[in-house]
Order: C-alpha cells, then sequence, then structure tokens
C-alpha cells in the first residue's frame, strides 16, 4: 500500500472546489470529466457535474465527483484531512490559503506537544488539520 488518497464528494460545486484548492494547495488538476462527458448514463442535469476529478500537489493527491440522486451527499464531522508540513512558511501560506471564506475552528499556533497546529472547516464544507512538528531542542 502506497498511501490514502482522499475522496471528497460535493453537491454540485465540485469543480469550483478543485479550482480552489489547486490554488490554495499550489497543484493541478490532472484529470476532469463531467457526467456529460461519460459514456454512463446520467440525467441531463447532471450534464456538467464532476464525475471523477483529480488534484495532484506534489505527493499529495485528492480526488472529488459530485453527488448525484443515487448517492447523496451527506456532510459530517468525523472525517479530516490532514496535511502536514515540512516548514512553518508553507503551512502558514497554506493555511492562509485555505482559510479564504472558512471557519476556522483553530487558529494556527504553536502547541504544547511541539508542532505548529490549526484547523478549519473551508467554505465547501471540508474539515482540515494542517500539523508541522518542530525539531526539539535537546535540554
Amino acid at each position: 500500500m502506497e498511501a490514502i488518497e482522499p475522496y471528497l464528494t460535493f453537491s454540485g460545486n465540485a469543480a469550483e472546489a478543485m479550482s480552489f484548492y489547486a490554488s490554495a494547495l499550489k497543484g493541478e488538476i490532472v484529470m476532469s470529466q463531467t457526467y456529460g462527458e461519460s459514456p454512463m448514463e446520467s440525467k441531463p442535469e447532471d450534464a456538467g457535474k464532476i464525475m471523477h476529478a483529480v488534484l495532484k500537489a506534489g505527493p499529495l493527491m485528492i480526488m472529488v465527483s459530485d453527488a448525484n440522486d443515487q448517492f447523496p451527499v451527506q456532510h459530517g464531522n468525523s472525517v479530516s484531512l490532514s496535511l502536514n508540513f515540512t516548514d512553518e512558511k508553507t503551512i502558514e501560506e497554506t493555511f492562509l490559503a485555505l482559510s479564504e471564506g472558512a471557519n476556522i475552528t483553530m487558529p494556527l499556533q504553536d502547541t504544547f506537544w511541539g508542532a505548529k497546529f490549526g484547523m478549519l472547516t473551508d467554505k465547501f464544507g471540508m474539515a482540515w488539520m494542517f500539523n508541522h512538528d518542530k525539531e526539539q531542542q535537546e535540554n
């Protein structure tokens, strides 16, 4: 097994979310197909919705789709996307970028466990965690 890859489902705004995430995470959308572009049968109102799309940002890969009547979206708070960073500059830039229109549930801050950490729920309803483990100083 290589990695767990998040698959996010949206209620018709997956294309907008992917564009936002590509910008905020400094990545690129490497594949995107609507229901209308696919050979599978779909309702006319679903033709412009994303059936499957892939975003790559370095080693990170996020896949998305828009829900349809057969599999409606149900947002919850049981899953968060946790991003781990190797430097403080990048964690701060990414937190700021994903904060646009977000509900910041824990501002980015130094923690008692030796990390810079923060949490937010973005404008699309997705929960994100940000972590940068700082080097421990010898006493």
